[in-house]
């Protein structure tokens, strides 16, 4: 999967769309889109549906804050 669409899901979040963001990242279930799908759940404040995404990605809820995390998937995607 072209790596852009995560970016631009997670820009789209960062510049306070979260409901584009959304749409675009809940078409897809690979295991880095399920993890910005957790991560869009956090930020919102729905755990228990983030919980569920983190699983689907084979992660953990972090304990990190909601910043870090988004600087932290942003690079990883980069990365990809």
């Amino acid at each position: 999967m072209n790596k852009s669409i995560y970016i631009n899901s997670l820009n789209l979040e960062k510049t306070g769309d979260w409901d584009a963001s959304h749409r675009l990242i809940q078409q897809y279930f690979t295991s880095e889109a399920c993890w910005i799908h957790a991560y869009l759940h956090r930020v919102e404040g729905d755990l228990g549906n983030a919980a569920y995404w983190y699983s689907r990605a084979g992660k953990t809820m972090p304990v990190i804050s909601l910043e870090n995390e988004w600087e932290y998937l942003m690079e990883y995607m980069k990365a990809l």
